[in-house]
């Protein structure tokens, strides 16, 4: 049958299970949103920035395992979702884009909202398309929704001029294809015999372990070859923090135990990890008294960053269930006991000041249950990756390879619109300030979203390295001249304010914030110099890492 275009990309995200869509309208995309209007299977949520829609389609996609969809005009509307499709790349987020753009005829011409969006995004998605011709639009959107979800998942955009989603096309429903998974590629026998010949195995699990759906195949391996689980912040919630295998985080603001876990070890099995700087630190110092196993479906992170002693290229899931088949069960549980003991001598470090971030992540984490946990960027992102216990996977939501501040409020919205269930957002008022506009599509929806702003009057993060590297020269890091009051932001946008300034307060404050069935935003009063440690220096190893603050350090 012939319909119009945007019809057609309806019926079209139908067919993909798309049934709900973040977005904001404008002139060469109100076609699709009129076509949208009248179709009660999709769930439009309208944001207050395509910026914060790009974070909530992700959002959406962390928490659910599904493929995000945001949707957007041309011009600046197409260029405001380019930061939340990097950080999808970066992450690799399935997430589809749909932009409008002006009609072919004034392609090129300088017309008003026009912009070459496809150009644009080239390097930070996995593929684009811009539809001139109307007879290939049906295709290319289920094409994006193909590429989005095989193999490693990542970002696609379709720009769709406006005289394409008016124009009639043929449609005929056509069946999804199941995402494709490619061939494994592998010596086998040389990562058995890696595995079978070590006596100190540790695991790095990435963030592939949740792309992968992966927890149970993760923790049966563990189990079968007796080896704990240090993660990097986009593999946590892979394993229960609470498990006796769960080393917990590794890297740059990692445990001091998980440092001294890895140098024990005489075989790292990386699973679904890239190696980042963030982990590696001195890449070519890193693990160098260790054979390395590295398992990726993406051949390009085979020996990019670490090289490797062996590889398997595949899906991890299905690599791990191999491997457990294959490998000899080992029944030496001394790394697991290793791990229990290092963790016990080597605790996270206390926080100074009347209000400890770590007591409120620790008491939130003791009464919210299975909800979803969004951060922004900075030192909050790294309070909660080290201390929040974490009981299910795609629990998570925080900006990894792109370290995006302002990603939080919306992934935090799109996390709980996913997941049907209770949303939480740690964030900094550096970040806030970035996104707090988007409170008022958290209460437009009557989302259950509690909001704790770590309040230091400056960016903290870089205020901690200016304090350790660049000899306390706070350039442009002071926020003492905001004025912000955040109780009464809160109830601007017709949300629940309140204000907490000690560890005395935190049971009868934060419990009642969390008691609310709407939007609550808690304004944490914590100290300017509270530091994130551990904290490994940048470019160096775990054997530099830094647990206590002393004059030395600060030079």
């Amino acid at each position: 049958m012939k319909i119009t275009g945007a019809a057609a990309i309806v019926k079209c995200l139908l067919e993909q299970d798309a049934t709900t869509v973040f977005g904001y309208p404008g002139g060469q995309i109100i076609d699709l949103f009129d076509a949208l209007y009248n179709e009660p299977k999709i769930n439009r949520i309208l944001t207050s920035h395509e910026q914060g829609a790009a974070h909530a389609a992700e959002g959406y996609a962390r928490a659910t395992g599904k493929t995000g969809v945001v949707i957007a005009t041309s011009g600046p509307g197409a260029t405001n979702l380019v930061t939340g499709i990097a950080d999808a790349y970066l992450d690799s987020v399935p997430l589809v884009a749909i932009t409008g753009n002006v009609p072919v005829a004034l392609l090129g011409r300088d017309s008003f909202q026009e912009v070459d969006i496809a150009g644009v995004t080239m390097p930070i998605t996995k593929h684009n398309f811009i539809v001139k011709d109307p007879a290939e639009l049906c295709d290319a959107i289920r094409r994006a929704f193909y590429i989005a979800r095989s193999d490693r998942p990542g970002p696609v955009l379709v720009d769709v001029p406006k005289n394409v989603q008016q124009a009639l096309v043929e449609y005929a429903q056509t069946p999804v294809a199941p995402p494709h998974k490619p061939p494994m590629q592998a010596d086998v026998t040389d990562a058995v015999a890696l595995i079978d010949g070590a006596k100190r195995p540790v695991i790095y699990a990435g963030g592939g372990c949740i792309a992968s759906g992966a927890s149970a195949e993760l923790i049966a391996f563990a189990e079968h070859i007796k080896a704990p689980i240090a993660s990097s912040m986009m593999g946590l919630t892979a394993v229960p923090t609470d498990s006796p295998y769960c080393a917990g985080l590794i890297g740059m603001h990692g445990r001091a135990s998980v440092a001294k876990l890895v140098g024990k070890a005489d075989l790292i099995i990386a699973v679904g990890a890239r190696f980042s700087d963030r982990v590696a630190g001195n890449r070519s110092e890193f693990c160098k008294h260790a054979k390395i196993l590295h398992i990726d479906i993406d051949a390009a992170e085979i020996d990019k960053n670490v090289t490797t002693d062996a590889h398997i290229r595949g899906d991890v899931a299905e690599v791990l269930k191999l491997l457990t088949r294959a490998v000899a069960k080992k029944t030496d549980d001394g790394m697991i006991k290793l791990n229990a003991e290092l963790k016990a001598a080597a605790p996270l470090p206390p926080c100074r000041g009347g209000l400890s971030p770590r007591t409120v992540i620790r008491y939130v984490s003791d009464n919210v249950g299975d909800a979803v946990i969004a951060t922004d960027v900075g030192q909050h992102q790294m309070w909660v990756a080290q201390g929040y216990g974490f009981r299910a996977p795609r629990t998570f939501l925080t900006s990894g390879g792109l370290g995006t501040m302002g990603f939080g409020l919306g992934a935090a919205i799109g996390g709980a619109v996913g997941a049907g269930k209770r949303a939480v957002l740690f964030t900094g008022d550096g970040s806030f300030h970035m996104n707090m506009n988007e409170l008022a599509t958290a209460t437009r929806l009557g989302l259950r979203l509690t909001v704790f702003v770590f309040d230091n009057r400056t960016l903290g993060m870089v205020r901690q390295w200016q304090t350790l590297f660049y000899g306390k020269r706070y350039s442009s890091t002071d926020l003492d001249g905001n004025k912000t009051d955040f109780v009464k932001l809160a109830e601007a946008f017709g949300a629940k304010g309140y204000r907490l300034d000690n560890d005395a307060d935190v049971e009868k404050i934060v419990g009642a914030a969390l008691a609310e069935d709407g939007v609550t935003v808690v304004d944490c009063v914590i100290d300017k110099d509270e530091l994130v440690l551990p904290m490994i220096p940048p470019g160096k190893t775990m054997n530099d890492i830094i647990t206590e603050i002393t004059s030395e350090d600060k030079k």
